[in-house]
């Protein structure tokens, strides 16, 4: 389809559109006026990590685009914990817990949008603020009467639990019906038209679009991302040391630079359409340098996805310690450190800077001839690392390197 609207060339040229309700009258309203549109988080953990920037950029270039995004923190929904294509029932947070990590999160918005009074400002809100006001049940009578179970359980959402015969409780149930209540509240407080999220969001956001239909006649849209993986097929922000976190305090800016220069050669195109302003030009400049040259666009890569979440400063930073160890050989103080008071075993240490998940693992990494200590290969599962007055640079395989200090 060929759109008239900024906003969904700009999506569609940069691989942020999967499904549509209705392409042609959302593309029509968006060239005709702002759009506000919605993306809601739920705050489980003080920081959002990798696997969210899909949705966090998709704000931002709704707001490039001339229209208003709003942030909705799940400070009510949290409380559930959404069940969409997860093996378990999330950890119950109480108040005070979810109230830290929203004001925690806001710092990561703030860096991608312009907060603010204005028509394509983005405001940031709290599902809070009317899902602990309902009573159950006219909540009941008034919503729960518009949703069919029948349908429900037939979402792949649910069906995946079912099917695995896995425990749904009767709380993240109602999860579903609450999100569709989202966007229902959001259409009437904040003249809301457009709700987005992931692929796995799909039968949530139906459901929204649907509930505003039948109790107020509105005319609202839903538009979802594709299911981000990488060229191995692998899950987009997981690695073996664990979630890319998007907050400095629980990720050093170099370790998430280092994320981003290790994307494989197949995904350096796609990940810089989805997560820089690059042009497009330049963008498909980069995806084509040829051979080992293709390192220079990773490079890039990593240098504007951090700049873009922790700042030009912490990026350039990052790009110059990454070029003086690859380079040069150097240790620097900015690469992940693990401070030791005596003398730590090499898996211990492999462990500790996050490169090995367990002990087998680094055994194995060793084992393989995939540790070195200052550059020299370590050749025994059982050898033990002592630190004196320099520290001491440990790498594993080519492109994980961290020191060992002095306690």
């Amino acid at each position: 389809m060929a759109y008239i609207s900024d906003l969904l060339r700009t999506l569609d040229a940069r691989g942020y559109l999967h499904q549509l309700t209705d392409a042609a009258a959302l593309d029509a309203l968006a060239d005709a006026q702002v759009v506000p549109g919605y993306i809601g988080f739920d705050p489980t953990a003080p920081s959002l990590h990798v696997g969210s920037l899909v949705q966090i950029m998709l704000l931002r270039r709704l707001q490039q685009c001339g229209h208003k995004p709003i942030v909705l923190m799940g400070g009510g929904t949290g409380k559930i914990g959404d069940p969409s294509f997860k093996d378990e029932a999330r950890q119950l947070l109480d108040g005070p817990s979810i109230a830290a990590n929203v004001a925690s999160i806001r710092r990561i918005f703030e860096r991608f949008l312009v907060f603010g009074d204005g028509p394509s400002d983005a405001v940031m809100l709290d599902n809070a603020d009317w899902l602990d006001r309902l009573e159950y049940i006219p909540f009941l009578r008034e919503v729960g009467r518009h949703f069919s179970v029948n349908r429900m359980l037939g979402f792949d959402s649910v069906k995946l639990r079912l099917d695995r015969e896995q425990s749904l409780s009767f709380l993240e149930f109602n999860y579903m019906i609450l999100q569709a209540y989202d966007f229902l509240e959001l259409s009437r407080r904040a003249g809301c038209r457009l709700q987005m999220g992931g692929s796995d969001q799909w039968g949530n956001i139906v459901g929204g679009v649907d509930l505003a239909r039948r109790m107020d006649g509105a005319e609202v849209f839903g538009v979802t991302t594709p299911l981000l993986t990488t060229a191995d097929g692998g899950k987009m922000g997981k690695t073996v040391s664990g979630a890319v976190w998007l907050h400095e305090d629980q990720l050093p800016h170099f370790d998430y630079w280092q994320f981003w220069r290790n994307t494989a050669d197949a995904d350096v195109g796609r990940f810089l359409r989805l997560f820089t302003d690059l042009p497009l030009d330049e963008i498909a400049r980069l995806e084509a340098l040829p051979g080992a040259e293709i390192n220079e666009a990773k490079k890039v890569l990593a240098t504007e996805a951090t700049a873009m979440c922790r700042g030009r400063d912490a990026a350039d930073a990052a790009a110059e310690t990454a070029r003086r160890t690859f380079e040069e050989g150097a240790a620097d103080a900015a690469l992940p450190t693990l401070t030791v008071t005596g003398p730590i075993a090499i898996v211990d240490a492999l462990i500790g800077l996050g490169f090995c998940a367990s002990k087998g693992e680094a055994r194995r990494l060793v084992a393989g001839g995939g540790a070195r200590m200052d550059g020299e290969k370590i050749g025994s599962e059982t050898a033990t690392i002592e630190v004196a007055g320099q520290p001491v640079r440990l790498s594993a395989g080519k492109k994980q390197h961290g020191l060992l200090v002095r306690g």
